[in-house]
């Protein structure tokens, strides 16, 4: 369990992120097509896990922007942006503000993500959403890079996640 805030009140995670060096657990989601996306679509790439509570609030959908034009520029890299949101709304959003080099990725069919992740918050006023966090991991599913944000309305830190994908940590 891990404790992040919500405007500064404490809340708490289901469990504990995968640490960096490990495999990360295979995924599964919706995509906003309705059709599933797993672990094994994304086989040879590099992927970037920008997790978040929902397009709904501004950091949020930030993030979203924030890594559509900066982490899916580079080689062999994609990026799914995950939230318990519909894949409705996810593609409406994409679509109302032109993201097209993210891959909206739904987590509402899929409660082992967030547990196995250890990003469902557990109580506070977000209880069942997903905690802000980024993982990125390399062509072999091994995390390389993790953030689980402190605070919930605060960015995570793009630099730093870009930074791996660039080789330069």
């Amino acid at each position: 369990m891990e404790t992040i805030y919500f405007k500064g009140t404490p809340c708490h995670t289901y469990g504990s992120m995968p640490a960096v060096g490990t495999k990360a657990p295979c995924y599964h989601l919706v995509g906003a097509d309705l059709k599933d996306i797993t672990c094994a679509d994304y086989e040879g790439k590099r992927v970037v896990l920008n997790i978040f509570p929902s397009l709904d609030t501004a950091i949020c959908a930030m993030s979203v922007r924030r890594f559509n034009e900066e982490a899916a520029s580079l080689d062999n890299t994609v990026v799914l942006c995950v939230s318990m949101d519909l894949p409705f709304a996810m593609s409406r959003f994409c679509t109302t503000e032109g993201i097209k080099n993210v891959v909206p990725a739904s987590a509402f069919r899929s409660p082992t993500f967030a547990q196995q992740f250890g990003l469902q918050m557990v109580d506070g006023p977000l209880a069942g959403l997903l905690a802000r966090a980024v993982i990125v991991l390399d062509t072999d599913r091994k995390i390389i890079y993790e953030e689980l944000v402190n605070e919930i309305t605060h960015e995570p830190d793009y630099d730093a996640a870009i930074r791996v994908l660039k080789g330069s940590y």
